[in-house]
């Protein structure tokens, strides 16, 4: 006989409980009968071939078996002869009739309307909270009660469709019914908790199916070549995974998939980061960073400003733009496209049509000891895995965007301001921070700015900001900015609003860059250190020149020099031993990119300070002393010694 494929599972056996067949294809699961068939069937003694042929399904044990039907009543067989007792349950479900009726329990909504079950998709109120996808939340732990529900796309266990897939169909699918299986059991394991508080992170069958299938595909994308070699250790390492490992899986899979704007538990998303010990006082760190200011003399042409364009050089851009009619470089695709500043008659504000492209840039796969050393390996997309040139790209924009960055046309825009002086203020310490930029009609402009104290790491400002341009795309892959954050912010200066069903802080929001930017201002003297990774984006995006900066992309030089750059994650990683930009769909987070910024910095601090106590230099009275016999330049020595390209006072600062 062939397998049953379990088509007809839900479907009642037209022969009954009378069915002869052993493994029947249709169900046999107790059905609810009318009370009067009930009470019939309880009344009435089981016959001899009734009850072999109920045997059959029966776990026999030392000749005994125990079979209970629908109503609650269990029958007893022994050999050939069988006898029908009734077990009356308790519960608030029952009550008890007569000592001539108590063998019939009855429902006690049997005497009373019944109101349909409640719906799995809507709250419930009574039970002491809310419920999504039928798991209460009822515990104050769980700020879930307001979330929306999750929204599931049956899917099969068959592997989805990739440009270059990084094995066979059939390879693909029996690791994907591997790994499906193992996650299955942790969540068949975390179903048995007694834990209430653990029961929103019990996955139904089609979101076990999706998690499975959104793991097999990341690792498909993103480690491609070595993808056989990933996933098994993936697979095994959920085999012996603790539920509460299991847990954080869970937790990330439904913030990244689910709620990408109201995240469940944000604070146990990633671990708090391990404490940097400097050995020094915070006022001691102040001094050294001092030691590490970059000159910007020499940098403009990989985009750092130092001057702010005249008038002429405005007006000679804002003549080119018109010129131009509109027309713009995609920054994605490099076509060629037109875009309307206060929309066309039609209302468009781009020409074009779609945006096809790949959202990150392709990388060579990790070179193996059999590789050739001469040779070189293909370059491919880790967003999907193709090779370069084998399509337009992965992904489809609304429209196309462009990127203004030439300074002139920049400051037609909007120009540059250089940092003013406060006297009321007097010496104020260092700020990181970090801006998130989104395409509009004008370029791309600033919609996010967060500043953080130095080196505590305190914020200080973090506000959205109304571009001027209208909005072409957030870029919220890489921004972390959507739409829904601009629809729950207030306006800066109000009172705070309340916290969301996340347990966070809804942002506020500034009229406009200059308005972000003039905050900003509020915290910086000319002399304040402004630390940032990449710097000159963020300070070209807010239209700032500031003379004294710390820029970590300076700090930790790439091999190749500039224009070559390390990524802030990578930096992180190394140095910090710490995963930042791990929100996947969900894009950065710029406050906590500040504060990364800042430990990298600190990370430096040390470094130099160990160099210098070696050297027996001292830091008294908030100065740095030198010991007998050396010059104060000698620390520029220590500082390019570190690997830092653009020492503090170096009179020749031209890159090598």
């Amino acid at each position: 006989m062939f397998t049953t494929l379990g088509l007809f599972a839900d479907v009642p056996c037209p022969e009954g409980q009378k069915c002869p067949l052993l493994t029947c294809m249709f169900s046999h699961k107790a059905r609810n009968l009318p009370a009067a068939t009930a009470q019939l069937c309880h009344n009435t003694k089981i016959s001899g071939d009734d009850n072999a042929r109920a045997s059959k399904r029966l776990k026999i044990e030392g000749g005994s078996s125990s079979l209970t039907d629908s109503s609650g009543l269990s029958r007893t067989s022994h050999g050939s002869e069988s006898t029908a007792t009734a077990s009356v349950p308790s519960g608030p479900g029952f009550r008890r009739e007569s000592p001539a009726s108590r063998g019939t329990p009855k429902l006690v909504s049997a005497s009373r309307p019944v109101s349909p079950p409640p719906s799995s998709r809507s709250g419930s109120k009574g039970t002491g909270g809310e419920l999504l996808n039928g798991i209460t939340t009822a515990s104050p732990k769980v700020a879930l009660t307001k979330l929306p529900p999750r929204t599931v796309r049956k899917e099969t266990l068959n592997p989805r469709m990739l440009a270059k897939a990084p094995a066979s169909h059939a390879v693909r699918t029996a690791i994907l019914k591997k790994l499906h299986a193992a996650m299955t059991g942790l969540n068949e394991k975390m179903a048995k908790e007694k834990d209430d508080n653990n029961k929103i992170f019990v996955l139904n069958q089609d979101e076990l199916v999706t998690m499975a299938l959104d793991e097999e595909e990341r690792v498909a994308k993103e480690s491609h070549g070595v993808y056989n070699n990933i996933i098994k250790l993936r697979i095994v390492k959920l085999t012996k995974m603790a539920l509460e490992e299991w847990t954080k899986e869970v937790t990330a899979h439904l913030n990244m998939r689910y709620y990408k704007t109201n995240p469940i538990y944000p604070a146990q998303a990633q671990e708090a980061p391990m404490p940097i010990d400097t050995g020094l006082t915070v006022k001691e760190e102040i001094v050294l960073a001092t030691e590490l200011v970059t000159p910007l003399n020499g940098l403009e042409q990989f985009g750092y400003v130092t001057k702010a364009p005249t008038e002429e050089e405005i007006e000679i851009a804002r003549k080119g733009a018109a010129e131009s009619k509109g027309w713009e470089k995609c920054d994605r695709c490099a076509g060629r496209f037109q875009v309307f500043p206060g929309r066309r008659e039609d209302g468009a504000l781009t020409s074009g049509g779609q945006c096809t492209y790949h959202p990150n840039r392709p990388i060579f796969p990790p070179r193996k000891k059999t590789d050739n050393v001469t040779g070189s390996s293909e370059q491919y997309f880790p967003c999907c895995g193709e090779s370069v040139g084998a399509s337009a790209g992965c992904t489809k924009g609304t429209t196309h965007v462009f990127k203004v960055s030439e300074t002139k046309r920049l400051a037609s825009i909007l120009q540059f301001q250089t940092t003013r002086s406060q006297p009321n203020k007097g010496h104020l310490d260092p700020v990181c921070f970090d801006c998130e930029m989104g395409y509009t009609t004008l370029g791309m402009e600033l919609i996010r700015l967060t500043a953080t104290s130095w080196p505590e790491g305190r914020e200080l400002l973090d506000v959205l900001v109304k571009p001027m341009g209208e909005i072409l795309d957030l870029n919220s892959r890489f921004s972390g900015v959507f739409k829904e954050h601009y629809f729950s912010a207030t306006p800066y200066g109000t009172s705070a609003p309340p916290k969301g069903t996340d347990n966070q802080q809804p942002l506020q929001v500034v009229e406009s860059p200059a308005a972000a930017r003039d905050l900003l201002f509020k915290l910086l003297q000319p002399e304040t250190p402004l630390m940032g990774h990449a710097i000159d984006n963020d300070l070209n995006v807010c239209r700032v020149i500031h003379p004294t900066i710390i820029d970590t992309v300076l700090l930790y030089p790439h091999p190749r020099r500039l224009p070559n750059r390390m990524s802030l994650k990578a930096l992180a990683r190394r140095f910090l031993d710490r995963e930042i930009q791990t929100g996947g769909d969900k894009g950065h987070d710029s406050k906590e990119d500040s504060i990364a910024t800042g430990d990298l910095v600190r990370v430096k601090v040390r470094e130099l300070w160990q160099r210098l106590k070696a050297k027996n230099w001292k830091i008294e009275d908030g100065a740095l002393i030198a010991p007998p016999g050396q010059a104060s330049e000698n620390v520029d020595k220590v500082v390019v010694d570190l690997g830092y390209e653009f020492g503090h006072k170096r009179k020749n600062s031209s890159v090598s």
